[in-house]
């Protein structure tokens, strides 16, 4: 994969655009108690965003190995964080329902496969918070 590059502007306040090399941007805020708009997501909440991202495809393409044709994934994603400075996360749990023609079986293989042993993002949270996951298929 190599080296993996973002920018960050500053807009105003406590709000920025993050643009990855390809030009597709995000939009980062703060609450209001620190001066942001909430026009744009917390960069907590990203981190999870990204652990939702990076599981997701994980197991779209274990599935699609599996001989499974998913319609739909959706993940809940809850994150509890410590009552300290830095606030970090020490539990998280995650929930795919996936809908289409899939095997329960095959969905629970694949979502241990994704977050136990392939999803970069749980790999590089993992030495610090407990990741927990479920599935069920939808429809």
């Amino acid at each position: 994969m190599g080296v993996v590059e973002i920018k960050l502007k500053r807009l105003k306040n406590c709000q920025f655009e993050a643009q990855n090399s390809d030009g597709n941007v995000a939009m980062i805020d703060g609450p209001p108690s620190l001066g942001g708009q909430g026009e744009g997501v917390r960069p907590m909440e990203m981190v999870l965003m990204g652990l939702a991202g990076c599981s997701s495809m994980d197991l779209l393409l274990i599935l699609g190995k599996q001989r499974q044709e998913p319609e739909g994934i959706e993940v809940s994603v809850k994150g509890t964080r410590v009552d300290a400075v830095p606030s970090v996360y020490s539990d998280i749990h995650m929930h795919f329902e996936v809908s289409g023609k899939v095997d329960d079986k095959k969905l629970q293989k694949a979502a241990d496969l994704s977050v136990e042993k392939y999803c970069s993002v749980v790999k590089m949270l993992e030495p610090t918070v407990k990741i927990t996951h479920s599935a069920t298929v939808i429809g």
